[in-house]
């Protein structure tokens, strides 16, 4: 995947809406390609958050305990409290539902990206409260 294939993927979740061109090629050239197989974990709750996936391709499957399970599609993200919280312990299993392709951004490249760009750090926090508020 080129890097202007990734800025465009970027540019497509809603976490990273309003960002300039400059901050979206910047968390590009952070970002890694992940392919996962369908059944696969891609995060188990109770273990330490690292960074963040934006999915690409397929769909994968939130299951929080006491909950109700969530699908996600393409352009949606997840694992970004670990981007915002040092030591977060992951809350929810997500798996690949299909086999999926995601962009992963690792929390130890991204904390200097968060400092230089207040509005990534904003939306990413909106992004939380949102999910909390639908969790009841």
């Amino acid at each position: 995947m080129t890097l202007k294939e990734r800025i465009e993927a970027l540019r497509g979740a809603s976490v990273f809406e309003g960002l300039s061109a400059r901050a979206l090629e910047r968390v590009a050239r952070l970002a890694c390609e992940v392919d996962a197989e369908a059944g696969q974990t891609l995060i188990e709750a109770g273990a330490k958050g690292a960074g963040m996936f934006v999915l690409l391709e397929g769909r994968a499957t939130v299951d929080t305990r006491g909950k109700r399970a969530i699908v996600l599609e393409p352009g949606e993200c997840f694992g970004e409290l670990a981007l915002l919280t040092p030591n977060a312990v992951r809350t929810a299993r997500v798996r690949a539902q299909t086999p999926v392709r995601s962009l992963a951004i690792a929390r130890a490249d991204f904390q200097h990206l968060l400092e230089e760009e207040p509005k990534l750090a904003l939306s990413l926090l909106e992004t939380l409260a949102t999910r909390l508020a639908a969790r009841g």
